[in-house]
């Protein structure tokens, strides 16, 4: 394995990942894929080789140890990791994705061309979609490897001793497991480090769509206020009929009174007399 290669790949996955998904990096990193480096792989080393059986019969051995182990653990750890990790590096590469477009652009439009994308890394419109999918895809699988587990190994666990009884085998026959208890010590710690992976990943996809979705609530609540701005700035005053006073110095019109009529010298009375 080139670790230079590795290192560069876990530094891009952790760059553009939440903390959700930091967490979720250093747990597979850490907890699965160095133990299964490191240790799973020597205890499973020697299971075909010190599966005995009480026979002496050709291929009896053979047939009861495909019957009880079809597929063996390290072949689907390695297979599950394999198809975990991918969804990450297909984040990486529509990243890179991004930024070569980008670069194309500025290559055919010069320097006073319209940016793209100002921050590559950034998670919206297809990345955002990518990144959701690719935490979906990880819990579909881890999800689907607990299951497979479950039905090839009953409760995740190996026994001691199992009875065989498939020909070419003359007679049900005793077949004896070496280090049961070491070897269901790490399947159990493999089965709790991909439920915690697991929930990680759904709690992740549900972060970005909660952001997502408060993002957009206040984008539209945004929109909306703007509108009311600009409708009330721009609206003509009601003519109420009333007069409006403005500042301090301000001189009511004087309103003409008409002068009395003047009184005549005589009353009609007076004139009917005369």
């Amino acid at each position: 394995m080139n670790w230079g290669v590795f290192e560069g790949l876990l530094s891009g996955v952790n760059k553009y990942s939440t903390a959700f998904g930091r967490i979720w990096l250093s747990l597979v990193f850490i907890f699965r894929l160095l133990v299964y480096v490191v240790a799973a792989e020597r205890v499973w080393s020697d299971d075909h080789k010190d599966f005995d059986c009480n026979t002496r019969q050709p291929g009896c051995t053979n047939v009861c140890f495909d019957h009880f182990f079809p597929v063996s653990h390290i072949r689907l750890w390695a297979l599950q990791l394999i198809l975990v990790t991918c969804p990450s590096l297909l984040v990486i590469m529509h990243v890179a994705y991004r930024e070569a477009k980008a670069q194309r652009h500025h290559a055919a439009s010069g320097d006073n061309c319209r940016c793209i994308y100002p921050n590559p890394g950034k998670k919206r419109g297809g990345l955002w979609w990518t990144y959701l999918l690719s935490l979906i895809f990880k819990a579909g699988v881890d999800v689907v490897f607990l299951y497979i587990f479950y039905r090839f190994y009953r409760n995740y666990t190996l026994p001691r001793l199992v009875k065989c009884e498939l020909p070419p085998c003359p007679n049900v026959v005793d077949c004896f497991i070496s280090r049961p208890t070491e070897k269901t010590i790490f399947t159990l710690f493999m089965v709790v480090t991909t439920c915690i992976c697991v929930m990680l990943s759904l709690v992740e996809a549900a972060y970005l769509i909660g952001k997502r979705c408060r993002e957009c609530l206040l984008a539209g609540g945004g929109g909306r206020r703007r509108h009311q701005d600009y409708a009330l700035s721009h609206a003509e005053p009601a003519d109420t009929g009333e007069q409006v006073f403005h500042g301090t110095d301000y001189k009511p019109p004087m309103t003409s009174v008409p002068p009395p009529a003047s009184s005549p010298s005589t009353l009609p009375e007076e004139e009917a007399l005369l």
